[in-house]
C-alpha cells in the first residue's frame, strides 16, 4: 500500500522564480509551512535577484544561479547550471524527489534524474503547469526565431514527461493540456500559494458600492491585456469621471510599459491612473481592498491567485473567460467574465458595475466562494501527498524493473 507521509523526504524544487534574500514575508511562510508541517528538507535551485550568485538556508535551502538579461541567455544558463547542481544535492545532500516549475526546465531536471541513475540512486520527478504550454510565452514577450523557439519547447517538454513520474496542474484546462502530452502519468491538481490570510483579514474602509477605484494587478506584459483595459476606462470615463485605475504589478516588458504609458497619455488618463510597482502581499491587500472591482483582462492564464486573492478581500472581479478563470468565476455571482480582448464587453462590464451591479452582494459572494475554495493548510497536504506519490511511483519503477 502507498503511503502518503512525506516525513524524511529531501525534495529539490528546479524553479525559474527569482529570489530575495530574505525572502519575502509570503514566501518565508510558505517554505515554513512545507518544511515545518511535513517535516522535508527542501533545497531550491533557480535564478538569483541579479548577476551575482547566491547561496542561502531560510526554512529551505537556496542555490542560486545569476539572472543574464536576455531570456535565451538566462534558458542557456538554467540548462548548464541545473543539471550538475541537481545531480550533486542528489549524491551528496540526499534528494530524492524533484520538483520542476513547468516541463522546460523539467527537462534540465529530468536530466539530473537520469545522471543520477548511474551513481545507483533512483529520484522522483513532479512535473508541474501552471499556465498554457503552448502559447502563454509567444504572448509574454516578442520573440524572435519563433519556430525554433516552438521546436526547443516542444522537445524539452516531450523529454521532461517522458521521465516524469507525477504531474501537477492548477487548474482542469491546465490538466486537460498536460494530461494530454503524457496520459498515462498520475496527476494531482491544486491552487498554487498564495498568503491567504493577509486578504481575508484585511478591513476595508467602505463597502464596495462607495468605492471608486478598479485594480488590476500582474506583470506587464502583452499576455495580461492592460491596454485592453486602458481603452475600457477611457470609454467609460466620461461617465464615472470619479474613477481611478490602479495598474500595480512588475514592468517585465519594457517596451510594452512604455506603449501604456504612452496610451495613459493619448487617451487623456494621466490623472486617472496610476502605476505601481511590485508591493509585499500586505500591501496589495490594502490596494485589492479600495477597488470596486477587481479587472484581470489577460489572453491566458492557469489559475491566477490574484483572482482568488481579490475574493478573499471581498471584492468583485471582472476577468476574461480564459483557461482557469472560468472554473472559480461565475458570471454574475462573485463578478463578471467577458470574452478576452474585447474591449466593449469589457467596457459595458466596467459601467455596469458602476451603475447597475449590486457590487457588495458580488463582494460577499466572492468572499463566501474563496474562503471556502483555498486553504494554506489544504496546500500543503497536497503538496505532502504529492511528494510521497513521486517517491512510490520512483522506486515502483525500480521494483518492478
Amino acid at each position: 500500500m502507498q503511503s502518503t507521509d512525506p516525513r524524511g523526504l529531501r525534495v529539490c524544487w528546479v524553479d525559474t522564480m527569482r529570489y530575495t534574500q530574505p525572502l519575502s514575508d509570503s514566501q518565508a511562510k510558505k517554505w515554513q509551512r512545507l518544511t515545518d508541517d511535513l517535516g522535508v528538507d527542501i533545497f531550491v535551485t533557480s535564478f538569483a535577484p541579479g548577476l551575482r550568485p547566491r547561496r542561502f538556508h531560510q526554512h529551505a535551502h537556496f542555490y542560486l544561479w545569476p539572472a543574464l538579461p536576455l531570456a535565451m541567455l538566462r534558458y542557456l544558463t538554467a540548462y548548464l547550471v541545473a543539471p550538475p547542481l541537481v545531480l550533486w544535492l542528489i549524491l551528496t545532500r540526499g534528494v530524492n524527489v524533484l520538483i520542476a516549475h513547468d516541463p522546460y526546465i523539467g527537462a534540465a531536471a529530468a536530466l539530473a534524474k537520469n545522471m543520477a541513475r548511474l551513481f545507483g540512486r533512483r529520484v522522483g520527478l513532479v512535473i508541474e503547469t501552471r499556465g498554457d504550454l503552448e502559447q502563454g510565452l509567444f504572448m509574454q514577450r516578442d520573440l524572435r526565431f519563433k519556430s525554433l523557439w516552438r521546436a526547443f519547447m516542444r522537445l524539452t517538454a516531450n523529454y521532461a514527461l517522458r521521465h516524469a513520474d507525477a504531474l501537477r496542474a492548477v487548474s482542469d484546462s491546465s490538466r486537460q493540456q498536460i494530461q494530454a502530452m503524457a496520459p498515462d502519468k498520475p496527476m494531482m491538481q491544486f491552487m498554487s500559494w498564495t498568503d491567504s490570510s493577509a486578504f481575508s483579514q484585511v478591513v476595508p474602509d467602505k463597502p464596495p458600492s462607495q468605492r471608486c477605484d478598479m485594480v488590476y494587478t500582474g506583470v506587464l506584459v502583452p499576455r495580461k491585456g492592460v491596454h485592453h483595459l486602458l481603452d475600457a476606462f477611457a470609454r467609460i470615463r466620461p461617465q464615472i469621471p470619479q474613477a481611478h485605475l490602479w495598474l500595480i504589478g512588475k514592468a517585465s516588458n519594457a517596451e510594452y510599459t512604455a506603449d501604456l504609458h504612452a496610451q495613459v497619455q493619448r487617451l487623456g488618463l494621466t490623472d486617472a491612473v496610476t502605476f505601481v510597482d511590485h508591493v509585499s502581499q500586505e500591501e496589495l491587500a490594502r490596494y485589492m481592498a479600495r477597488g470596486r472591482v477587481f479587472v484581470l483582462p489577460t489572453y491566458s492564464e492557469g489559475m491566477p491567485k490574484v483572482v482568488i486573492e481579490a475574493m478573499l478581500c471581498g471584492t468583485p472581479v471582472i476577468a476574461s473567460a480564459v483557461d482557469g478563470i472560468p472554473e472559480v468565476l461565475q458570471d454574475g455571482v462573485q463578478g463578471y467574465l467577458v470574452p478576452a480582448g474585447d474591449v466593449d464587453a469589457l467596457a459595458d462590464r466596467l459601467l455596469h458595475s458602476f451603475t447597475d451591479a449590486d457590487v457588495d452582494v458580488l463582494g460577499q459572494q466572492a468572499k463566501a466562494f474563496a474562503t471556502q475554495y483555498y486553504s494554506p493548510e489544504a496546500y500543503i497536504e497536497s503538496y505532502g501527498r504529492l511528494f510521497a506519490l513521486a517517491h512510490h511511483e520512483a522506486n515502483k519503477q525500480a521494483r518492478v524493473r
